[in-house]
């Protein structure tokens, strides 16, 4: 996870008014009262959800593309990263910056307002989430593959979703973040 941090430079995913502020361990603005999350919560989360080389990851609320080119860093190109963005504008910009990168296993696409994530036929290995809901979202729990993680802030607290291979769901909770809300719908 260090070594990803290090490989994909937040730098390169930042609007160019605020480029100059990479380094700070704070949420940067991005467009439309979008955020960019701060480094250290970015790597607490990437602890938690412990993409390995060869997963399946979806990216929900991907922003500036940064956390889906983290993942496609950890995911190596026999993965596959799909980062969701309902901002058009953040769409437009986070898929040139994780393009930019080289890496086609990673793709950013445009989220369907009406649908939570995107059902995958036999799940999702691991699904982030970059925005904060008011309560656990049942939709992104169920596309989960089995033995699969979901990690997520909820209202202001850290979860971590783990469901073992009899499709079963268990919570952890790590910490309080804050999060721009989760736009959508959570059924």
């Amino acid at each position: 996870m260090t070594d990803a941090l290090r490989a994909v430079s937040r730098r390169d995913f930042l609007p160019d008014a605020v480029r100059g502020r990479a380094d700070d361990d704070v949420a940067l603005p991005l467009v439309h009262g979008q955020t960019g999350s701060q480094p250290t919560t970015v790597a607490a989360m990437l602890r938690l959800l412990d993409a390995r080389p060869g997963q399946h990851v979806l990216d929900v609320g991907s922003g500036s593309g940064w956390t889906t080119a983290l993942l496609a860093h950890l995911v190596g190109p026999d993965g596959e990263v799909l980062g969701l963005e309902l901002e058009p504008t953040l769409v437009a910009f986070g898929r040139a910056n994780v393009e930019a990168h080289g890496m086609p296993w990673a793709r950013v696409e445009a989220a369907d307002p009406a649908h939570l994530g995107r059902p995958r036929p036999g799940g999702w290995d691991r699904i982030l989430v970059s925005a904060s809901p008011v309560e656990l979202p049942q939709p992104l729990v169920r596309q989960l593959a089995p033995g699969g993680r979901l990690v997520l802030p909820v209202r202001t607290t850290m979860v971590r979703v783990e469901v073992d291979t009899d499709g079963r769901a268990r919570t952890s909770e790590h910490g309080a973040y804050a999060f721009v809300p989760l736009r959508g719908p959570l059924v």
